[in-house]
């Protein structure tokens, strides 16, 4: 396919469309990398140029000779699917019979709750509520630091999860035990963001284009972060200095380092919270389509693997050598 005169640079024309199709920022700077990566392997040969010899002798390189993981080399996959659909416009039927590799199947990491109460006790102020967050309402990591005021419900005792994964909503639960300590902590947020308004700022990033069509939304209370950074920044999209949300580094090192306080020898993450939600509200009897749910899960298949941590061992039966 023969390549216009003069073209637009390729990677603006990729940030282009990720804009435009309302891609996160981080999937931006991946898609951006990994295509990079592609063109370079193939020196600098333009993609319009290339067919599926070339994107499968790179997936290869990268299970062979760079030793990736799975979801690795889907991810590189992921990005090159977007280029040749979204932006050069071609249809090519061989991108989806590139092998994919396979996720190997793992049973998730969870706590007990003796476990979890150890790990909470180690952490405090703000990280310990976060942390509470993820256990008590089951969420992810990323949701729990990008929620807004305004999808905090006190009455109804409920969060709103907005574009979760998969960009889908959800309700989940707002836990009794946190509901004064949150009050408490957006009282304090609050005093932050007078201090932001009067001193000029106060404006939070608002998704899509609700910034044109509600210019003032933007320094509401409502659409501020709950769990706001402790400086002012740069928005690396707009050029405007706002007060991002807290960086999920400082949640990842703190739920790391709790757990490393402890005498669990299991890998403990900020996601087996979440795991652990699951598993425990099953082993209390709830019904799995309840779970499912809650968790914001597309298929009940992805829910049904907790069933599988339940209880005793393995597979939640009782051992034979037991009964006698």
């Amino acid at each position: 396919m023969p390549v216009p005169a003069n073209p637009p640079k390729l990677l603006d024309q990729v940030q282009a469309v990720l804009r435009t199709k309302h891609y996160s920022i981080r999937t931006e700077r991946v898609y951006l990398d990994w295509i990079k990566r592609y063109i370079l392997f193939h020196d600098k040969t333009h993609p319009a140029q290339m067919g599926a010899a070339e994107v499968e002798a790179f997936l290869s390189h990268l299970a062979v000779v760079g030793n990736v993981s799975a979801s690795t080399q889907n991810q590189a996959k992921s990005a090159l699917l977007f280029l040749y659909r979204e932006v050069l416009a071609v249809e090519l039927p061989w991108l989806d019979n590139v092998t994919q590799a396979k996720m190997p199947q793992r049973l998730p990491v969870v706590l007990t709750v003796s476990e979890v109460k150890s790990v909470l006790s180690r952490l405090d102020g703000t990280l310990w509520l976060m942390a509470s967050l993820l256990y008590g309402g089951g969420l992810r990591l990323m949701e729990c630091v990008r929620l807004r005021v305004k999808d905090v419900d006190f009455e109804m005792r409920q969060i709103t999860v907005r574009e979760g994964k998969g960009f889908k909503d959800r309700v989940t639960m707002l836990p009794e035990a946190l509901i004064m300590p949150l009050q408490a902590h957006l009282a304090r947020v609050k005093m932050l963001h007078d201090e932001d308004v009067a001193a000029g700022y106060g404006a939070v990033y608002l998704p899509y284009a609700l910034e044109k069509k509600y210019p003032n939304a933007a320094k509401e209370w409502g659409w501020q972060y709950v769990f706001p950074a402790r400086a002012l920044s740069l928005d690396p999209r707009s050029g405007v200095t706002r007060r991002h949300h807290l960086d999920e580094k400082s949640l990842q090192r703190a739920v790391k380092g709790a757990a490393a306080r402890t005498d669990i020898t299991k890998p403990v993450t900020p996601h087996t919270f979440r795991h652990s939600f699951a598993t425990h509200l099953l082993q209390s009897g709830y019904d799995i389509r309840t779970v499912q749910e809650l968790l914001g899960h597309k298929d009940v298949q992805t829910t049904m693997i907790y069933t599988h941590v339940l209880n005793r061992g393995g597979k939640g039966v009782q051992s034979p050598l037991d009964l006698l």
